[in-house]
């Protein structure tokens, strides 16, 4: 007989490990193309960043901060994503890169793993500029400081990802806890990131809901034959 704590395991991770080792046992590591290309492109940027010449460049294609122009904003969000924050470790967003996107890619494959991922970011981003305009008088208020506060790296992507799948595998309990610490981290460190992780969720709830909203509605049987409200079929 197994123990609660197996039990808990199962039915938490079961269906998400067998998605996970179902698809690398044919394809193994050419099934997440996506973050390979990830990975290798947030260790290019940090790379790159930390040069003399190579800070600017970088600055100019894939920084974003409150203050800049909304369409260059938005022009820079798509990069943003793999530019490592400067004052962080890199080998720790490495590492989330390539197990929250390789997961992420195995189960919901590459291109919804890259729409939520950006999903996310552009939540982010956008509550940055919200939030300076609530002024920090509000609880989802930013300090006008912030607007200068440069705003990169993929870690909005990985909490709303995470969430995400965690919806998607039923594992309710490890995506309730990704909130719990994200609000946690909110909480006791109340800078830009920490709300934006926020809002990044915020944004994965809402599409989650609208697509389970959506999924009821399709569920829902038509009109029966015999009832008013059926029609027959219109025959060509």
């Amino acid at each position: 007989m197994s123990s609660p704590a197996g039990r808990f395991a199962r039915r938490e991770w079961g269906p998400l490990l067998t998605t996970v080792r179902g698809e690398p046992a044919v394809r193994r590591w050419t099934a997440v193309p996506l973050t390979l290309a990830a990975v290798c492109l947030t260790g290019l940027f940090q790379f790159v960043q930390n040069q003399e010449w190579g800070y600017g460049p970088v600055q100019a294609i894939g920084a974003v901060r409150a203050e800049d122009p909304l369409w260059l904003a938005l022009l820079r969000t798509p990069l943003s994503l793999f530019v490592p924050a400067l004052d962080l470790p890199v080998w720790g967003a490495l590492a989330q890169v390539l197990l929250v996107f390789g997961i992420a890619e195995l189960c919901l494959g590459r291109w919804r793993t890259l729409g939520i991922a950006y999903l996310a970011t552009l939540c982010g981003t956008l509550y940055a500029r919200v939030g300076i305009a609530l002024g920090p008088g509000t609880p989802f208020g930013l300090p006008a400081s912030d607007a200068q506060v440069v705003d990169t790296g993929p870690s909005a992507a990985v909490v709303g990802l995470a969430v995400y799948v965690c919806r998607r595998e039923r594992a309710y309990w490890t995506g309730a806890a990704v909130v719990v610490a994200m609000v946690v981290e909110a909480i006791v460190k109340p800078n830009l990131a920490g709300k934006e992780h926020l809002a990044a969720i915020a944004g994965v709830l809402v599409l989650m809901a609208f697509q389970t909203w959506r999924e009821r509605g399709q569920d829902e049987p038509g009109p029966r034959p015999g009832t008013r409200s059926w029609k027959p079929p219109i025959r060509s």
